[in-house]
């Protein structure tokens, strides 16, 4: 029993999380307003693995913690070739696009908050990034998260063509 505690307390150290926004939502009732909160968290290891998740509460910090659970529930692996992406990618989300494109070393991340906070837990270190069309958070999100899944390493293109990775660069 003490050593599953131990072994998921080591898991949870290891991601990293950030909350990206944090939404007020008020009913209106008999006796005045009642006020719900819902937050949009992101978690990390820096090592190229990412999720994101959306949660809803009463109060901010339980918002916060279920965000987080369902981040750590939405986890995916991002190819990483070195501190930046393999290519160029175009993200889709509602009326939101995310346009990504790798840089060299010492550029920085160049990035909206959402999407800056999302590539910093992923591990990525220098990359040019612009937001278009709307700037809604839910939406950017996704749509960096849907660019992020579009990325392939060189190798997975290669051996999809039947050539080495020489041949492709």
């Amino acid at each position: 029993m003490a050593m599953s505690k131990m072994s998921n307390r080591l898991e949870d150290s290891e991601f990293e999380d950030k909350v990206i926004h944090i939404n007020r939502c008020a009913k209106v009732v008999k006796g005045g307003r009642r006020f719900s909160f819902a937050a949009i968290v992101v978690v990390g290891d820096k090592k190229g693995q990412v999720g994101v998740g959306l949660g809803k509460a009463g109060e901010v910090p339980e918002a916060i913690k279920k965000a987080g659970k369902q981040a750590k529930k939405n986890l995916m692996k991002v190819p990483l070739e070195g501190s930046t992406i393999p290519h160029e990618v175009l993200g889709h989300w509602g009326a939101s696009q995310v346009l990504m494109k790798p840089a060299p070393e010492g550029t920085g991340i160049i990035a909206s908050s959402s999407v800056r906070a999302i590539l910093e837990v992923a591990g990525i270190q220098n990359i040019l990034t612009k937001s278009l069309r709307r700037d809604n958070p839910h939406n950017v999100v996704r749509a960096t998260l849907e660019a992020l899944q579009k990325l392939r390493s060189f190798s997975e293109i290669a051996k999809g063509r039947g050539k080495t990775v020489a041949e492709i660069i």
